[in-house]
């Protein structure tokens, strides 16, 4: 199970996650994966790998005996996997390749006056509320989503978005929880959480 710390990441004053120990848990044949992407910050992120179905966490924990608390996006990371209640978790990680990493981005991919216009349609934008992934494609950076029970127009979204929801990668037919604000493209949704999560 995952939990939230109150303690303040190094460097940030968000909250880091930590986890439940691992270690009476069976363990998985080594698996070998890459990085989705990685939260420095609240210390964790995530592995795809062709050899297990679905998203591994990655908690920063599992990286101190390589001397990182990091690693970056696109990463060839080797690891034991094991299962628990929320999915697949790396108990232990056997080597770490740079070599495939992805060239580091500015803090935002997105331009200033994006950025803005981004800022504008957060604060115009309404209350939570549920929607299903219509579908979402990482390589061209968007996907949309439908509100529930409402027949009409797509919603939005955006990578951006999704990275800083800090959302595992969004699949078809997946239940999520949206704040939907009106833009000069049609909707578009500025913020994401998980289905039935509340705010802290």
């Amino acid at each position: 199970m995952v939990r939230t710390s109150l303690q303040p990441a190094v460097g940030g004053n968000q909250a880091v996650m930590e986890i439940d120990d691992t270690s009476n848990e069976p363990e998985m044949d080594a698996i070998v994966g890459r990085v989705k992407w990685f939260d420095a910050t609240r210390g964790f992120g995530f592995l795809v790998s062709e050899q297990v179905e679905g998203d591994v966490l990655l908690h920063f924990s599992v990286l101190r005996e390589h001397g990182r608390r990091s690693v970056p996006e696109g990463a060839t990371i080797e690891c034991v996997p094991v299962r628990l209640d929320r999915g697949l978790q790396a108990k232990k990680v056997l080597a770490i390749d740079l070599s495939s990493a992805l060239p580091q981005q500015p803090r935002s991919s997105i331009p200033a006056a994006e950025r803005a216009d981004r800022k504008a349609l957060a604060d115009a934008a309404g209350e939570f509320e549920s929607v299903e992934v219509k579908w979402f494609n990482r390589v061209r950076g968007y996907g949309f989503v439908n509100r529930l029970g409402a027949e009409g127009e797509d919603v939005f979204v955006h990578m951006e978005t999704v990275r800083t929801s800090h959302l595992p990668e969004l699949q078809p037919g997946q239940m999520l929880e949206a704040r939907i604000a009106p833009s000069n493209k049609g909707l578009t949704a500025v913020e994401l959480r998980g289905f039935g999560e509340s705010e802290e």
